[in-house]
């Protein structure tokens, strides 16, 4: 589990009535210091981290699927809290939404009811835990006024939120039923399982106008010179036996299958002291561009439909080029999801998300710590690039898409980042 940094305060200081500045002068000088940093309970920002934990977690549980079956979750839940916090503390323009919190509401209050009532909304089954954590975050807020102003409105944020992507195409019957002809998708072996949900790349973006709004320009042709060499990389350096691929090279490779960005998004965001409205903007702006990400990214695998390196290698005498062999016995080192090349999932989605973290900060100094809850590794990234080049090569390593299908998509995600952030987020005038 990744070990997540959150901000140096204690319960019982962040309730006295007696004031930080009158706390501070009994106090010994250090622990004076760290009084007078920390928010006051009621608009504490951990409280956004641990609640997109929960959710996070929670997701895990319900959902059987992928990550990218789950990022649109973790993005609903996110955009509540993001509603909830802002529509009391100003600061930033609300996610489709015009109401205002009361002034002096609690903030982290309605950020735990927003992500509470969105959780139990869809995840009924969970309400238990759910309702003892949201217990547990009112127990550290005062009781009175403020406490309860904000539960309220942060259950108005997520209300909205849920209204807001009613019939949004969610498990929606779309199917791909192309003939298998060379270079077309077909079900790869060991499962040969259908094309998984499909329905993604038809959803309703959070963000953007439509999925097909970054739609790139079609794949390598077969045959043609970069798709040629696309094929010849994975082959050499994405084989279960390669002897080119480097122990790291195998390590970034398992490395980038299930990545913990709530934990990543939440210590950044404790290690730099932000408020509660600029880590609740960090969590929806991210989980936003990444969500449309994995929905550009589904849109263009069912547009193109391209078969995976796996199959164009086993049958690499179909595809025109009479340099080409086929090898049947070849094997990626990690198993081929069940969708087609082109557009990487992977590789859109680490776009997005340093796009949106670059825009953010104002800089491409990400300092990103990322946990790798399958590969059991943790790495720091304190630039954008270096975290983009590891994804792209990532799956090339592992032998289940080709370079073409790594690069166009994360520079998908990049373009995703940008438009969004151009109109989502955006700090309101004065601030």
């Amino acid at each position: 589990m990744t070990k997540r940094v959150s901000s140096v305060v204690s319960a019982p200081v962040a309730r006295l009535a007696v004031g930080l500045a009158v706390l501070a002068s009994a106090l010994p000088p250090a622990v004076a210091a760290a009084a007078e940093a920390a928010p006051p309970a009621g608009r504490d920002p951990a409280v956004v981290s641990d609640w997109m934990r929960t959710a996070a977690d929670t997701i895990a549980v319900e959902v059987d699927g992928t990550p990218p079956d789950r990022a649109f979750w973790e993005a609903y839940a996110a955009t509540a809290v993001y509603n909830a916090v802002t529509g009391i503390e100003g600061r930033f323009a609300p996610y489709r939404w015009r109401e205002r919190g009361p002034r002096h509401a609690s903030s982290a209050a309605a950020a735990a009811a927003a992500a509470h009532r969105l959780l139990t909304h869809y995840f009924p089954h969970s309400a238990a835990g759910l309702d003892t954590a949201l217990k547990d975050t009112l127990a550290k807020i005062p009781d009175g006024r403020a406490e309860r102003e904000g539960v309220a409105f942060g259950r108005r944020a997520a209300d909205h939120v849920v209204e807001l992507r009613a019939n949004d195409g969610r498990n929606a019957p779309v199917s791909f039923d192309r003939p298998p002809v060379p270079g077309v998708w077909r079900p790869t072996p060991p499962a040969f399982a259908p094309f998984s949900n499909a329905w993604l790349g038809r959803m309703r973006p959070l963000l953007l106008r439509s999925p097909a709004m970054f739609r790139p320009g079609p794949p390598p042709a077969l045959g043609s010179a970069r798709y040629v060499r696309d094929l010849d990389e994975v082959r050499v350096f994405g084989a279960r036996n390669s002897t080119r691929r480097t122990p790291a090279q195998t390590d970034t490779a398992r490395f980038f299958t299930e990545l913990d960005i709530p934990g990543a998004l939440g210590d950044h965001a404790a290690r730099h002291r932000l408020d509660i409205a600029s880590t609740a903007r960090l969590y929806a702006a991210v989980h936003t561009t990444q969500a449309d990400a994995i929905i550009a990214a589904w849109d263009a695998k069912l547009r193109y439909g391209n078969w995976r390196p796996i199959t164009a290698i086993h049958r690499a005498d179909e595809d025109g080029d009479p340099t080409t062999s086929p090898d049947r016995g070849w094997e990626p080192l990690l198993t081929t999801p069940a969708h087609p090349d082109y557009l990487s999932g992977h590789a859109t989605t680490a776009g997005a998300l340093t796009g949106t973290m670059t825009r953010l900060l104002g800089t491409d100094r990400i300092d990103l710590t990322v946990h790798s809850t399958r590969g059991g590794t943790t790495r720091h990234y304190d630039y954008a690039k270096p975290y983009d080049r590891d994804a792209i090569d990532a799956r090339v390593f592992a032998g289940i898409h080709t370079r073409t299908a790594d690069v166009v998509g994360n520079r998908v995600g990049h373009r995703i980042a940008d438009w969004a952030l151009d109109r989502y987020f955006r700090p309101l005038r004065g601030h």
